[in-house]
């Protein structure tokens, strides 16, 4: 389950910085809702990482208090079940 659990971590870390590339370029997004759930369903940490690492929805308010609760959350989540 850890390795699962990576794996999807990475993969969230990999969508915010596919959406930032996609930002820059002015190409079709990622909608948030999308970014939002990822990290809310065990990504939690892969999403506070893309945040950080790409300076991707590091301004937008919701983020700023979703994302770091989700990371709580997912530990929570985490150390409850598995």
């Amino acid at each position: 389950m850890d390795i699962l659990l990576l794996v999807w971590n990475l993969i969230v870390f990999s969508l915010y910085g596919i959406d930032k590339r996609r930002s820059i370029k002015n190409e079709w997004r990622i909608s948030e809702k999308a970014l939002l759930s990822c990290a809310f369903f065990m990504g939690g940490v892969g999403a506070f990482l893309g945040m950080t690492a790409f300076r991707h929805k590091t301004k937008k308010r919701k983020f700023q208090i979703l994302i770091p609760l989700f990371v709580v959350l997912n530990f929570y989540i985490y150390k409850l079940y598995f």
